[in-house]
């Protein structure tokens, strides 16, 4: 596999999860562990990105800790073996919606006997800055695979996600990013985001979000996860929240250039045409300034990507490893 890449977790072959199969815990006990140096380097990161870019913004993020896939059989649940971290809005409503989601729902079992859970406490983008994405990354794995067995413990880990975006043609959509963007900048891309603890808590700043404000509403946290999804989609590429259909997951994609950083890859149909999903992203969106070019590939081209590609080198590790858990989870969709 591509070194920027790996898999946390894949599910099987047409056994993409649903929202309803999908489970959280959340706990302080999922944060990152601390000392007083890298505590110091991450005010020093923030500090110089800040006086560069003053509009940069600290918002809080959920970390992924780990990710347990759990087979039910006809006997009590079996918990199955699957590598984990510690190792390693609004939608519309309407017939398209329906449609859409008809469709998406075929691509789930209806026996499906999977459930995912994740364990996640809470980060944010300057702890991102200052472990994940900081010189001191390798360090830090060295440091936390000698004290806690676990490379990953001392790094923020925020869980982004991604999608798969398939029109009503079956051509998928990629965006080819912005020079300007932090990250990958002119790579090509997969719609995607984070799913924001941001919406659970109303009224409360960001840097007072806590785990203890969050308990209870384990349920609100996986479908802000799976609303995120569409929500990103809508912004991107410009295409009503109503055209989409249900995200479907298929697994948990590792970013090797920021030391790991999980992403949960999800697998959504559109019912609008390509060509009208092209016009509706030339006419611009909420983030339009993220992206400046909007391609589609058949399917046909898609299954056929990999190291040996042309295109391979111009994709960012997302869309390589959301590309990959499409090929692998999703081989007649």
């Amino acid at each position: 596999m591509d070194p920027e890449v790996s898999f946390m977790l894949c599910c099987d072959p047409l056994q993409a999860l649903g929202e309803h199969q999908i489970h959280v815990e959340i706990s302080d006990r999922f944060n990152r562990q601390s000392f007083p140096e890298i505590e110091q380097h991450i005010e020093a990161v923030w500090s110089d990105r800040v006086a560069k870019q003053p509009w940069l913004f600290n918002g809080a993020k959920f970390r992924l800790h780990s990710a347990v896939l759990s087979v039910m059989e006809k006997g009590p649940m079996a918990e199955q073996p699957v590598q984990n971290l510690t190792h390693s809005q609004q939608r519309g409503e309407g017939d398209q919606l329906e449609s859409a989601d008809q469709s998406s729902d075929r691509l789930v079992k209806e026996e499906q006997s999977c459930v995912l859970t994740l364990q996640l406490g809470l980060t944010c983008y300057k702890d991102y800055l200052g472990t994940n994405w900081s010189r001191e990354a390798g360090r830090l794995q060295s440091h936390g695979q000698n004290e806690c067995a676990d490379p990953q413990a001392f790094l923020a880990q925020p869980l982004g996600v991604g999608a798969v975006v398939a029109t009503a043609d079956g051509d998928i959509v990629l965006l080819r990013r912005s020079q300007k963007v932090a990250e990958a900048a002119g790579l090509l891309d997969i719609p995607g985001g984070h799913p924001e603890p941001k919406m659970l808590c109303p009224g409360v700043s960001e840097e007072a979000i806590c785990a203890e404000l969050l308990q209870d509403k384990e349920r609100a946290v996986v479908s802000e996860i799976f609303s995120s999804v569409c929500a990103e989609i809508s912004d991107e590429v410009n295409v009503p929240i109503s055209s989409l259909s249900r995200p479907v997951f298929m697994g948990i994609a590792l970013n090797h250039t920021s030391a790991g950083r999980p992403s949960a890859e999800f697998y959504v149909r559109c019912t609008l045409t390509t060509e009208e999903v092209r016009d509706l992203y030339r006419s611009g969106g909420l983030e339009a300034h993220e992206s400046t070019e909007i391609l589609f590939l058949s399917r046909a081209k898609v299954f056929q990507l990999d190291e040996r590609s042309l295109m391979w080198s111009e994709m960012c590790p997302s869309a390589k490893g959301a590309v990959l858990l499409y090929q692998r989870v999703m081989p007649d969709c």
